[in-house]
């Protein structure tokens, strides 16, 4: 006797097993595509959070000496990319709300945005240094706070 099955029951394995797959298939694709669906109670429950607060960071504009006609694109760029980092860094607080725990928005918003912040004030600085004399002491402008 052979140990190979009959041919039927060959068919009959490879219609199962493609049928198989295709309903998994499309399960993992209905499963992907519903992925970020919230049910309206979840939304529900995530307004009822309390207001999160917002991140404040010190004005650079106002603390720069005069910049070069040289450098002004670069320094009004870079000042734009500190708005963006602040910007940035209020929506994630919100999307993050009731996250982690008590050191969470020290460690994973405010620390990375002073981060951001320092390097986006070197080359600030960096700009003007190219032309005058670079300025100091702007990198105690890259601190935020929390406020409520």
């Amino acid at each position: 006797m052979s140990r190979a099955l009959p041919k039927y029951n060959k068919r009959r394995v490879g219609l199962i097993g493609g049928a198989a797959a295709v309903a998994l298939s499309g399960a993992v694709i209905a499963g992907s595509a519903l992925a970020g669906e919230s049910s309206e109670d979840s939304a529900a429950s995530a307004r009822t959070f309390a207001d999160p607060g917002t991140i404040s960071c010190a004005d650079v504009a106002p603390r720069l000496p005069a910049v070069p006609a040289s450098a002004q694109a670069e320094v009004d760029r870079n000042l734009a990319d500190l708005d963006t980092q602040i910007n940035e860094a209020n929506k994630r607080l919100v999307d993050t709300v009731g996250q982690g725990g008590p050191d969470f928005v020290q460690n994973a918003i405010l620390g990375p945005l002073k981060d951001k912040r320092v390097a986006a004030i070197n080359r600030i600085a960096t700009a003007i240094g190219r032309t005058t004399e670079r300025p100091t002491g702007l990198d105690t402008l890259a601190a935020c706070t929390l406020t409520k």
